[in-house]
């Protein structure tokens, strides 16, 4: 029992502090043993490591990601894809990791180079496994690309690695087997939780100094729950939203939907004590971390306090930088989107048609001449869209339960022009992210993008359980550009079976 103990003490210690590597390295994709809320299990990880290394960069690097396939635990998926969450991947479409969109999964044995320059994007963003459910098995990390002209540079002190935050759900079975309505086992900050019945965890621990400006990054990175972010007796001043900068915002707490993040800054002007984190799921038990002053006992807040007097409002989030008009005009095409779900096999449905993965992967098949919906696989859940036009998608979510659904748009980020919960329409400032909740049963929630990025980019719900059971399609852009690039005359030599040995 002793040894026990003291097996959970240096996991939560060495899961403290972040691993991290620069946007040039090898990671190697393995299973290990892991225990994050004191439960051992075999787990998909990245760099040895769960939450996988975070992936450092300044503006303006040139990514070389050499990805090696070592997995071997056939109780999980053992093929494997990245993707890089939030990075536009323009001109190298080719490189956004999508299984089965962009590129065929790499099997055991096998590497594939990932090789990308983000140009002007900069902010907090993220890496994960996109082939079948696998990243809740454990494959998946922070990437933070840092920014020389930082506008709000001259309002924090601190911003580095210790300032990241990360939020992930956990389960005790391999994530094959777990069922979409199941909650998960625990909630882990930083990569450390408890679940019910469970040991004693040691907390995670943010440490920081009195009298400082910090810039923290929170990252939901779980496969499911939306969580309830705040800081017991502090406020969270929002200037980064998904990588965009928006115009500060004083909240006291933020609910995170998955694969969302933001940045807040955060001032340690409170009496040197301990204080709560709280990171409260939409169903599930509660989590909570400590914010340590410098010079504070090494125990754990003597109270426990929420206040959501201030919660963030989407509504409230405006962009620092002046958005293009054609954005705020009228759309060039208009897509009405039904979310809704097969009654007979319980699986999702996009204007009444499930996605299933191809067996050859839609920018090959662009790439080998196919240009039209009708002709490009999955049928029925590819939308052809023309270059340099405005996009207008509203989402119809009345008959999908599950919800709120979380849905990402690869490639782009896209102007909020009506958010869950509200019936107004921002055709001045709305907010720009790559990830949005389309809301609950009367929701019409609504989202503008230009199409100046050709290829397909997948725009799915990001509760990870619902994109494998259908809820996504695949939008073809600007087809007849794809193959014009330099860049996609020179795509990497795929030496992996159709379809893949999983």
């Amino acid at each position: 029992m002793f040894q026990y103990y003291v097996f959970l003490c240096f996991l939560a210690i060495t899961q403290s502090y972040a691993v991290t590597i620069g946007p040039v390295s090898d990671l190697v994709v393995a299973n290990g043993n892991v225990s994050p809320d004191g439960f051992i299990k075999s787990a998909v990880l990245a760099g040895g490591t769960h939450p996988g290394p975070t992936i450092m960069a300044q503006k303006g690097d040139t990514f070389k990601i050499n990805v090696t396939n070592q997995l071997n635990d056939e109780t999980m998926l053992t093929s494997t894809s990245i993707h890089w969450h939030g990075i536009f991947q323009h001109h190298s479409n080719q490189m956004d990791g999508v299984a089965f969109v962009t590129q065929c999964p790499i099997i055991p044995g096998h590497s594939f180079l990932y090789e990308f320059n983000a140009g002007n994007q900069v902010g907090t963003y993220w890496y994960h496994s996109h082939y079948g459910v696998q990243y809740c098995d454990g494959l998946r990390g922070p990437l933070i690309i840092y920014d020389p002209n930082d506008p709000y540079r001259s309002l924090y002190d601190i911003d580095n690695e210790s300032t990241i935050i990360t939020l992930m759900d956990w389960y005790h079975i391999p994530s094959t087997q777990v069922q979409r309505q199941v909650t998960a086992d625990s909630v882990l900050i930083n990569g450390v939780g408890r679940y019910d019945g469970g040991p004693d965890v040691p907390y995670a621990v943010i440490n920081v100094q009195p009298r400082k400006r910090y810039r923290f990054r929170l990252l939901n990175m779980a496969c499911k729950p939306n969580y309830v972010f705040s800081i017991d007796g502090h406020n969270l001043t929002i200037i980064e939203v998904d990588g965009q900068y928006v115009k500060p915002l004083v909240v006291d707490s933020i609910q995170v939907y998955a694969a969302q993040r933001y940045s807040f800054i955060l001032e340690t002007d409170q009496p040197v004590d301990n204080y709560w984190v709280h990171a409260d799921p939409d169903a599930g038990t509660n989590s909570t971390a400590i914010l340590r002053y410098a010079g504070s006992p090494d125990a754990e807040p003597k109270n426990r306090t929420i206040s959501n007097s201030a919660a963030l409002n989407e509504t409230d989030l405006h962009p620092v930088h002046t958005l293009s008009s054609r954005l705020l005009q009228e759309p060039d095409v208009k897509l009405d989107l039904v979310l809704g779900k097969n009654l007979t096999n319980f699986n999702f449905l996009i204007n009444g048609v499930q996605y299933t993965s191809p067996s050859i992967p839609v920018l090959l098949q662009i790439l080998s001449g196919a240009m039209t919906a009708a002709d490009l696989a999955p049928n029925g859940t590819v939308y052809t869209l023309p270059r340099n036009k405005v996009i207008e998608i509203s989402f119809n979510t009345d008959n999908s339960p599950g919800g709120p659904h979380p849905f990402h748009l690869h490639g782009h980020s896209f102007a909020v022009i009506r958010s869950a919960g509200s019936s107004a329409y921002n055709y001045v400032n709305p907010v720009m992210r790559d990830t949005v909740t389309v809301g609950n049963t009367g929701d019409d929630v609504t989202i503008r993008f230009i199409t100046d990025n050709p290829g397909p980019w997948l725009l799915h719900c990001h509760i990870d359980w619902h994109l494998y059971t259908g809820l996504a399609l695949v939008f073809a852009e600007a087809p007849e550009d794809v193959g014009g690039f330099a860049t996609f005359q020179y795509l990497p030599q795929q030496y992996f079976p159709l379809p893949p040995v999983d």
